[in-house]
């Protein structure tokens, strides 16, 4: 699961993961960040750097 804020600025970035987690198949991970608006490098840190484990979690939950 995505972090709704950034953890060191406190923006918000959890509006962009689905954007993001659908357009990146098919274009350049930086062009996307770049389209939704997300510039500072913390923000993009979080979501270039998330690895979704819930998935593999769930079943030992």
């Amino acid at each position: 699961m995505i972090p709704v804020r950034c953890f060191t600025c406190g923006k918000p970035i959890s509006e962009v993961w689905e954007d993001y987690k659908e357009r990146i198949k098919h274009e350049d991970p930086g062009k996307v960040l770049d389209d939704l608006g997300v510039m500072r490098y913390c923000c993009r840190r979080m979501l270039l750097s998330h690895v979704e484990l819930i998935d593999e979690l769930a079943p030992y939950g």
